[in-house]
């Protein structure tokens, strides 16, 4: 079957027979027949198999996942009315399943159901415009009321073929096979437009025929428009003198001064009614201006009354401005409710995608009827995000309606998809109060607790047992869960309360052991100042020390200060005894003195605090205590205080008269099992030490200056290496001394500089003169001169552009913290950047990131987040 691959004799022509005959598309189980025989002969031939295995599932899978989601759009399809909720989420929720949507049959019940929805969308928006169309022409009749009858003769016509296009839209509408799934509120609001629109129409006839009938005949009753009414009025004379025009019949003689009068009273009507329309017309044009919709629609209806009352007494400019104010009102106005109704639905969805349907968890305990009824609901996000994020929406629904006309049936969605999701805030208050109660009481029992051990331990002595399980109470303390603030500042105060009354016999304790302790280094140095040591009372003291020490524990860093003002004294008188005795039995040797000579340059050095000066003295010091007969060049590595050395304790000084009988060589051999590391090879020698102290052929010179070691046999390991000389105890003391107080000189010196160097960069680009930056061989080595420039150049260029996403990048190159209000963005950029593969890490890049810092302009929160990484980055 597989063309002789069980019985190739090569892997490689094993490998090339199977992809010969994967190429001939077996069955899946005869790939998975041959792919269990073969899997136990040969794994790298059997990968190919697994991976043709894999590949069928995978097909089979998506034919499943492309059925089943084929079934449920064409179900969507069939339906007389399609939900545009479900059709939109059926591509995100198929791709989230894992369906493959870029093949057939899936791609064209994707493009359908896309063409669907957006049909749909249309029917909307078109219905949309025909109920704004309604209005205008409501408007547009409602303003020919205002104006003569002779112009509502003329635009009746055009009136009437719109209210036709009207019809004939709706009725297109409604006759449309997707209509029904269109939102529910718009049918009945284009119902309600159309029927208002024709009551409109009517009354319009009505009137307008009322009125042409009036004007032929003067025997038939006025129409009840005011103005038209107005008009008829002044054809037949039946108006007053000030409104009307000369009356046809003969009217009396008139006092000139009462026709003076009148005139004045005409033209004072006149000049009132042009100021009221003015004033009206200004105020609507600056709302419309702000765009203030409930203060336009007042504005717009006190004017449009104003011209039903005064149209003849006003200029023709007048009244033309004004309607054009008018018509601008009405479109604004339909804007607006429209733009409002877009934000409702807006928050509308994201409160009803606040919960997603989830199936049951075990369906098993649930029937399949119930299981497809009732969804289990689950919320998106939980906690007090989901409780903020109802309040953020119920405050924008709030300021949606200031701005405009409520919207009844989009706000009982909302309502109810947000009372829907409220029950689990309940639910998580619920918890987290409990929780609360719970950790409440939890810290109250560990406060009783505490009070008990404190009666208990009234008079126990053991401090190191007292010192642990205090230190376990506060542990305990901070791990006991989360209560409010209020809670936690009541209980901490107890807490310290307890803490104080429990730590107060180990304080006094303490305080008495740092007395006594200080008590015994006054007497260290009188028994140090003392002509004759005493070393069994020195002894002594060092013992009461140990037993103090180990009975009551004090700080660290305490108690090693005091162990160093103790042993000072001490290790001094027994340097002394020693120099005395080296002196009494012999000279200095030359080496020695050397040594001490480049050790005190170089406490002269350390004095001064110059780090150059330093680090010559250190170099002279190291070639100092190199044997007159090895060169400098060849000490590979110069002492210091990390190599292993011997620590000087002022212990019993060494004896002088006893002599003791050489002892049998040891020799150092390397336990490890590195290659090429032989098990008998000989550890290389070191320096360091006391006199006599790791040399494995160490031996005493008898009175006639033969060596105490034996004789070497035949066969034996050669000779050690002869390193000459050793240094004394004091040379080597001094020297030891020496190079610790250096090398705490040299850091010192470097944190110096190195904040001198911040704080010099940190005030370049704060005033932005790039002639302050520090130099490159201030900022180290890890600053090359090309990253260096590019910091000059973005502080020679004005402040730009935002360093927010440069300073979370720094402070994750240092590994230090981030403010508590730049977290969450700390947070979503770190996902973001882990999904950009090829990107350097920011550790890489962190000079780049500074110089970003640099471009932008100076923030004092910004510059310290900055000191904080370099601090770090520069010193790495």
């Amino acid at each position: 079957m597989t063309g002789g691959a069980f019985s190739a004799t090569t892997a490689s022509e094993r490998l090339a027979r199977i992809h010969a005959w994967l190429e001939t598309a077996p069955s899946h189980e005869a790939l998975l027949q041959v792919f269990k025989e073969i899997s136990a002969r040969d794994k790298g031939a059997a990968k190919p198999v697994k991976e043709k295995i894999d590949e069928h599932r995978r097909q089979k899978q998506q034919a499943s996942l492309a059925d089943e989601w084929s079934a449920k759009a064409q179900a969507m399809l069939a339906a007389a009315k399609l939900n545009l909720a479900d059709a939109m989420a059926w591509s995100r929720d198929a791709a989230k399943a894992g369906a493959p949507l870029s093949r057939e049959p899936l791609a064209g019940l994707r493009s359908a159901l896309a063409d669907r929805v957006a049909h749909i969308e249309s029917l909307s928006h078109r219905a949309q415009v025909l109920r704004e169309s309604s209005l205008l022409m409501a408007q547009r009749i409602d303003v020919l009321s205002t104006k003569a009858w002779t112009d509502a003769v003329l635009a009746q016509a055009g009136l009437q073929a719109d209210l036709a296009r009207f019809d004939e839209e709706w009725q297109a509408l409604g006759q449309d096979p997707h209509w029904p799934s269109v939102d529910p509120k718009f049918p009945p609001m284009l119902q309600e437009a159309s029927q208002h629109i024709h009551l409109v129409w009517d009354a319009f006839g009505a009137a307008l025929t009322q009125t042409q009938a009036a004007a032929n005949d003067p025997q038939l009753p006025l129409p009840a428009v005011p103005a038209w009414a107005d008009q008829l009025k002044v054809l037949r004379g039946a108006m007053a003198p000030g409104l009307a025009s000369v009356s046809s019949q003969a009217s009396p003689a008139v006092d000139p001064e009462e026709a003076q009068a009148r005139a004045q009273a005409k033209a004072d009507a006149r000049a009132q009614a042009v100021t009221k329309v003015t004033a009206l017309l200004q105020s609507l044009e600056t709302d419309l201006a702000q765009g203030h919709t409930k203060a336009t629609s007042q504005e717009a209806a006190a004017l449009r009354q104003a011209l039903k009352t005064h149209a003849k007494a006003i200029p023709k400019e007048l009244e033309a401005t004004a309607q054009a104010a008018l018509g601008r009102a009405g479109e604004l106005e339909g804007w607006q409710r429209w733009r409002a109704d877009q934000l409702r639905e807006s928050l509308v969805a994201k409160a009803e995608a606040l919960l997603q349907a989830q199936a049951p968890a075990s369906a098993e305990t649930v029937a399949p009827d119930e299981a497809a009824a009732e969804p289990v609901w689950v919320p998106v996000v939980t906690g007090r995000k989901l409780q903020e994020t109802l309040r953020e929406l119920r405050e924008a629904w709030k300021q949606t309606d200031q701005g405009g006309q409520p919207n009844q049936a989009l706000w009982k969605r909302f309502d109810q998809a947000c009372n829907k999701a409220y029950p689990f805030v309940q639910a998580w208050l619920e918890k987290t109060k409990a929780e609360t109660q719970a950790h409440r009481a939890q810290r109250q029992a560990l406060l009783a607790e505490v009070a008990a051990w404190t009666q208990a331990h009234v008079a126990d002595t053991d401090w190191k047992k007292q010192a642990r399980e205090l230190h376990a109470f506060s542990e305990r303390w901070r791990s006991s869960g989360h209560v409010s603030e209020k809670v936690f500042a009541e209980l901490q105060t107890q807490w310290k309360a307890a803490m104080s009354a429990a730590h107060a016999a180990l304080e006094q304790a303490q305080k008495a052991s740092i007395d006594q302790r200080r008590q015994m280094i006054e007497e260290a140095k009188q028994w140090a100042s003392a002509p004759m040591l005493k070393v069994d009372a020195i002894k002594a003291l060092q013992q009461r020390w140990q037993t103090e020490s180990q009975a009551v524990p004090l700080d660290r860093k305490l108690a090693q200060k005091l162990w160093d003002a103790f042993r000072q004294p001490l290790d001094e008188a027994f340097a002394r005894k020693s120099q005395a005795r080296i002196q009494q039995a012999q000279a200095m040797s030359a080496l020695d003195q050397q040594v001490v000579q480049a050790a005190e340059q170089l406490e002269a050095a350390v004095a001064k605090g110059d780090a150059m000066a330093i680090r010559e003295a250190m170099q002279q010091l190291n070639q100092a205590a190199l044997p007159p007969t090895q060169a400098p060049e060849a000490a590979t590595t110069p002492l210091t205080t990390s190599e292993p050395v011997e620590e000087a304790t002022p212990l019993e000084p060494p004896t002088e008269a006893a002599v003791p009988k050489p002892a049998k060589k040891l020799i150092a051999v390397r336990g490890d099992d590195r290659p090429g590391q032989k098990k008998t090879e000989v550890a290389p020698p070191t320096r360091g030490g006391k006199p006599g102290f790791g040399r494995p052929d160490r031996g005493r010179e008898g009175a006639a200056g033969t060596s105490g070691s034996r004789p070497a046999r035949e066969g034996a390991r050669p000779a050690a290496f002869d390193r000459g000389p050793r240094l004394g105890d004091a040379a080597f003391r001094a020297q030891r001394q020496a190079l610790e107080h250096a090398q705490a000189a040299l850091k010192k010196l470097a944190m110096q500089a190195h904040g001198e160097v911040l704080v010099h960069l940190l005030s370049a680009w704060q005033h932005r003169e790039a002639d302050q930056l520090p130099t490159a061989k201030e900022l180290g080595p890890r600053l090359t001169p090309v990253q260096r420039q590019a910091w000059v150049k973005a502080l020679q260029t004005p402040a730009q552009g935002d360093a927010w996403v440069s300073l979370l990048r720094l402070e994750m190159a240092a590994e230090v913290s981030t403010p508590a209000e730049h977290m969450a963005a700390r947070r979503q950029w770190q996902l973001q950047w882990l999904t950009q593969r090829h990107e350097a890490p920011p550790s890489q890049t962190w000079p780049n990131d500074v110089a970003t810092v640099l471009q932008s302009a100076h923030d004092d929160s910004a510059a310290q987040r900055l000191q904080n990484a370099l601090r770090v980055l520069m010193r790495r």
